[in-house]
């Protein structure tokens, strides 16, 4: 499994292109041949990159679901909405799709965020009001996450 560690403060060129950080792509140095999947977040109005290993496992999942249950088809017409597979160009940029730089409001300062074993990018804006509104309860949200988490176990 992927474990990615790190915010990164980034820019998009005018092409729609961004240059990974080199502390993320050292990071990432063994899977970058491999490609990456991008797609829109289904919570927040960010987008996901996903090496694509990780992608494969997560497709996992929702490839169980049958596709006979409308909710079902529903949920993967939708969380399949606009992924892209991405490269890195010979320079080590990434370029974000139109329509998807659209959906997440990119276009100046963004914010590359590891999410353990994807990416999120942010317009840097939208991340910090994000981060500001989690904050305010973060104490609570821990607490009914993480609270039936014994760490003695393994």
């Amino acid at each position: 499994m992927v474990e990615i560690i790190g915010v990164h403060d980034c820019k998009v060129d005018s092409k729609g292109r961004l240059l990974l950080p080199s502390a993320l792509k050292s990071q990432l140095e063994s899977i970058l041949s491999d490609g990456f999947i991008l797609k829109r977040s289904i919570f927040q109005s960010c987008l996901e990159l996903y090496p694509r290993s990780e992608w494969n496992r997560a497709v996992k999942g929702v490839n169980k679901l049958n596709r006979f249950v409308k909710k079902n088809n529903d949920f993967i017409r939708v969380f399949m909405a606009g992924v892209r597979e991405v490269e890195l160009d010979q320079t080590g940029r990434l370029l974000i799709p139109k329509d998807l730089a659209v959906f997440a409001g990119i276009s100046g300062p963004i914010v590359l965020a590891s999410a353990l074993n994807m990416i999120e990018i942010w317009d840097k804006d939208k991340y910090e009001s994000s981060i500001s509104e989690s904050l305010g309860d973060f104490s609570s949200l821990a607490e009914d996450v993480m609270g039936q988490i014994n760490e003695t176990e393994e």
